[in-house]
């Protein structure tokens, strides 16, 4: 389930970051034998993710940024890309909010996820970065996005709405695969008004804790 084991394997050199005690642990074991592998246990924020890297000793450029924090991940990213410029970004979405619908959980220190559907960002949202910071969309692979900065692009970047369509709702096994998602399929039907009203009220013991629109 790792996108970043095989590329330890192969000699890559790299940064992992966790925050939860037992997975940290397991994540040390795991990884002992990889001596060019930094290991840090840290809650990743807005705020201190830019003081992270710059004390990792991070390349502005470097190769592959990795992120699935299940929370304000939009936030997050926003703030790394106003230092860092990775040549690849692997980005975990939302995958049960279709376009055009922009979802974000809202920054807050004390935000855990509840293992719930309410976490992370839409595609459409990740899209808003895409604009701010040219990157170009090149795929979604169910729940995970994948950006290259715009002037090293050498594939067609994206629409939204067809990586969404592409790499998540058409796809043959996507309800094998994910069947939590089983209660939020309507939202593939619905029109976008109709879409709101649902998430608002799915939502709704988190008002004030989202940005929807």
């Amino acid at each position: 389930m790792s996108n970043t084991f095989a590329l330890y394997q192969a000699n890559c050199s790299g940064l992992a970051v966790e925050y939860d005690g037992e997975k940290f642990k397991a994540l040390s074991g795991l990884y002992r034998r990889f001596n060019n592998v930094n290991l840090l246990r840290a809650k990743i924020t807005p705020e201190n993710v830019l003081d992270i890297l710059r004390c990792c000793s991070t390349p502005e450029n470097f190769t592959f940024l990795n992120m699935d924090i299940d929370s304000y991940d939009y936030f997050v990213l926003r703030e790394v890309l106003t230092g860092y410029r990775p040549s690849l970004i692997c980005a975990e979405v939302n995958e049960k909010i279709p376009p055009p619908i922009r979802f974000s959980v809202k920054y807050d220190p004390s935000h855990v996820w509840a293992s719930d559907h309410f976490y992370g960002q839409s595609l459409a949202q990740l899209a808003l970065l895409c604009e701010d910071f040219r990157y170009d969309l090149v795929e979604l692979h169910y729940n995970n996005a994948f950006l290259v900065p715009r002037e090293i692009n050498s594939h067609a970047a994206l629409a939204v709405q067809d990586a969404y369509d592409q790499g998540y709702r058409l796809k043959p096994d996507r309800r094998k695969l994910f069947p939590w998602n089983a209660d939020m399929d309507l939202l593939l039907s619905m029109t976008t008004p109709d879409a709101l009203r649902f998430l608002n009220e799915k939502f709704k013991k988190y008002e004030g804790r989202y940005v929807i629109e």
